[in-house]
């Protein structure tokens, strides 16, 4: 690997660092990334899986303020998340190479669409916001399991999903719902992420770099994130899926 390739890998982590905390999607940069530099998409996957621990790791210590007083309802969702990140990576490594291939593209069009509708959203959460509901219900729950399956075989705009069935369910401040969003989403890409350790192959070298950086990025994104303009983020992260998309349909 060259200097070149290491520094844009490392850059790489950084943002997908932030946008993971302020947002999720991150995957969208590192996994295009990786594979521009000749990674197999699987080898690809995993690799970014473990890079991006650290850096919801790095984002949950950075949101600790948020995330006081929410233990109670973090514990069955967290469960929800492990269980479904299980599963998840036991599918990535059970399906040929060749399904995911195949699969991942129409992945990352929903995660963009996704990006496209979050104002909206949004928009329907905040109208959500008349019905209080403290704790998790069984429908956040389900929500969150079968993000986790998502967020375990791919991952890319498992950040929204969280938001959008946790904004929808629970009635309390975005900003804390977001924090509770980073650790599920980093518990998540753990538990998938030992899987990975011990059964698929890794390329060691780019997760380090992509670890390195998501962290920095994590604690940039939970002390400054909040400021950067959603329009520009999102156009971004679009540009950087399609992008994705051609090089794998190619």
């Amino acid at each position: 690997m060259s200097p070149l390739h290491a520094l844009a890998i490392f850059a790489a982590g950084i943002a997908a660092g932030t946008i993971n905390t302020v947002v999720g999607s991150g995957t969208l940069i590192t996994f295009p990334v990786l594979l521009g530099f000749g990674y197999a998409p699987v080898v690809a996957n995993v690799s970014n899986t473990i890079g991006l621990v650290p850096g919801s790791a790095a984002g949950a210590i950075g949101y600790r303020r948020e995330l006081a007083g929410q233990w109670r309802r973090t514990i069955p969702l967290a469960a929800a998340s492990a269980l479904g990140g299980l599963a998840g990576a036991v599918l990535l490594l059970s399906l040929p190479a060749t399904a995911f291939k195949s699969i991942v593209p129409i992945f990352i069009a929903i995660a963009l669409v996704l990006i496209i509708a979050q104002p909206w959203l949004d928009r329907v959460i905040s109208a959500r916001r008349s019905r209080p509901r403290a704790a998790a219900g069984r429908l956040a729950r389900l929500g969150v399991l079968a993000s986790g399956v998502y967020g375990g075989y791919f991952g890319a705009a498992q950040g929204i999903l969280l938001l959008a069935v946790l904004g929808l369910e629970l009635d309390d401040d975005l900003q804390r719902i977001n924090a509770l969003k980073v650790v599920l989403a980093g518990l998540v890409n753990l538990v998938a992420g030992i899987v990975f350790v011990f059964a698929a192959h890794v390329a060691w070298l780019p997760a380090l770099l992509i670890a390195l950086g998501s962290a920095l990025g994590g604690m940039l994104g939970a002390r400054h994130g909040r400021r950067l303009p959603a329009p520009v983020l999102r156009a971004l992260i679009v540009i950087v899926g399609v992008a994705a998309i051609v090089h794998l349909l190619a």
